[in-house]
């Protein structure tokens, strides 16, 4: 193998082929760059001019610099061209015999120590490898996207490799479908029905939102993309007092955040002992950002004083909206909704906090269910902005906008959807959660290569198994058996291993040992 790698070649011009090509010049790589016609090879030249060129308008290169890399570049449709690399990447669409095929013509250039590398995201290197009249010398080289921009590159080892050389949305779907057979890694129609049409995202200038032109990023409304503008036919309910039912940290820090905002809050508990501690913790919570400076003592005291709290439903009757924030069991929320219905007021809205049970079921305990609405807060609610408006198919429209309207006032950013397990957030986080502890099952990768990988080639804050135990193991296993028992998808399925760590108590951050064991840290 050559021990050093002083010259590159990089094939396909594409988006992705362009930004490997740009990457290897900038740091100081001879590279040649191949592509089909000369149209072709002026286009994805023209991308990496363009990238270097808006790299010195924002100060970040000096011209002399990108006269010097753009001599770099070698930009052919001359396969013979790569004689003497040694290191070519493959940057192609996903479609096996196109790379077997291009493999083919580039291995009779090469010397018998270069390394060959494909940068399919989907395909397996090992049946690319296999196609090769040297299959040790491939593996995969998987950049995203952008590659000037992401740091991340998954270096992918085939059955087939050498010891010494292992140094787009359809396709992807439909090639994990045809490996593992798992109908939620199938591809939804509506993909195959855009790409017929030519809606293909940004570089078509239109796919699920309208952009101003091809490759833009700017937003233009229309029928598609709703200006968030209040329909005229539909009246917003007036909502002044809130009362809230629940004293723990979900139930304190929306009280925090409705009195903040000017409301007057009634928060009821089981008991006194209760009541109080929520109090308590409340004005910890403003406390804090006094101390902070993101509160002055004034807006302090009054945010305490617009606070009252109670151990009686019955004192929640002259409340324009009701949140219930009690624990996730049905029993108990429809014992609660169908007493808060007979004590409100006509024209109160009901609204659950519950993240993973139905809302119809707190609203059929009601004589009132179009006046029902979910109101899923994060946590915590001081901090976290989104709130997702749950409407069921009793909920009236005022209602729904009536929550979003206040979710406004309140600093938060609403989404509306319908009444299903997991919502938006929990119905996507969720299995994709799952799905990290699956590929930990199967030896795959380890628990830190998985978050580094999705923290570093996702732009994720987090890793999925960070997340997992911030979360906790237990409220996660109650979510994804909630979607399981919804939707009967097999891909739902909690992964025994969760299962496992939930039995043996190791349930996160919250009790020291998780995924990762903190009390060695």
């Amino acid at each position: 193998m050559a021990s050093t790698v002083d010259k590159v070649g990089v094939v396909g011009l594409g988006t992705m082929g362009s930004g490997i090509a740009q990457l290897c010049i900038q740091a100081g790589v001879p590279t040649v760059a191949i592509e089909g016609s000369d149209e072709l090879v002026e286009r994805g030249r023209g991308r990496i001019d363009t990238q270097l060129a808006r790299a010195v308008e924002k100060g970040r290169l000096e011209a002399g610099e990108r006269e010097r890399m753009l001599g770099l570049l070698d930009a052919t449709t001359d396969v013979s061209s790569l004689a003497g690399c040694d290191l070519v990447i493959e940057a192609v669409f996903e479609d096996l015999a196109v790379k077997l095929e291009l493999f083919g013509r580039v291995e009779q250039q090469l010397a018998d120590d270069a390394v060959l590398a494909t940068n399919t995201s989907a395909l397996s290197v090992t049946q690319i490898a296999g196609g090769l009249e040297r299959p040790g010398r491939l593996v995969g080289m998987h950049f995203f996207n952008p590659a000037p921009v992401l740091p991340l590159v998954e270096i992918v080892r085939s059955e087939l490799s050498d010891d010494d050389a292992f140094d787009t949305a359809y396709e992807i779907l439909e090639t994990m479908y045809a490996q593992s057979r798992n109908q939620l890694h199938a591809p939804t129609p509506i993909l195959k029905q855009m790409i017929t049409a030519g809606l293909l995202g940004r570089k078509s200038g239109r796919g699920f939102y309208t952009y101003a032109e091809p490759h833009s990023s700017k937003v233009v409304p229309d029928a598609d993309t709703p200006s968030g503008a209040l329909p005229d036919d539909v009246t917003v309910r007036d909502v002044q007092r809130v009362g809230v039912v629940g004293t723990g940290t979900m139930a304190t820090g929306i009280v925090e955040v409705l009195a903040k905002a000017g409301l007057d809050v009634v928060v009821r508990g089981r008991s006194e002992s209760k009541v109080a501690a929520a109090l308590g913790a409340l004005r910890k919570s403003l406390e804090k950002g006094v101390v902070r400076g993101k509160l002055t003592e004034e807006e302090r005291d009054a945010t305490l004083a617009r606070v009252g709290g109670t151990t009686r439903l019955e004192d929640l009757a002259d409340v324009d909206l009701v949140v219930e924030a009690i624990a996730e069991e049905l029993d108990v929320k429809r014992a609660v909704f169908a007493a808060l219905d007979e004590i409100c007021k006509p024209g109160a809205i009901l609204a659950s906090t519950t993240s993973s049970l139905p809302v119809v079921e707190c609203a059929a305990a009601t004589a009132r269910p179009g006046d029902v609405v979910g109101m899923h807060f994060f946590n915590p609610a001081p901090v976290m902005k989104l709130v997702e408006v749950v409407s069921t198919v009793t909920t009236a429209p005022d209602v729904a906008l009536t929550v979003r309207t206040l979710c406004e006032r309140i600093d938060k950013v609403p989404v509306s959807c319908g009444d299903r397990s997991g919502f938006i957030v929990n119905a996507l986080l969720f299995p994709y959660l799952n799905d990290a502890v699956k590929m930990l099952e199967a030896h795959y990768a380890t628990v830190d290569d998985i978050d580094a990988a999705m923290k570093t080639g996702c732009a994720l804050p987090m890793g999925p198994f960070e997340l997992l135990d911030v979360v906790g193991l237990d409220v996660s296993l109650a979510i994804e058996r909630s979607l399981y028992a919804e939707f009967r998808e097999a891909g739902f399925a909690p992964a025994p291993l969760l299962e496992h760590l939930v039995t043996a108590g190791r349930l996160g951050r919250k009790t020291g040992h998780g995924f990762r064991d903190y009390n060695v840290r």
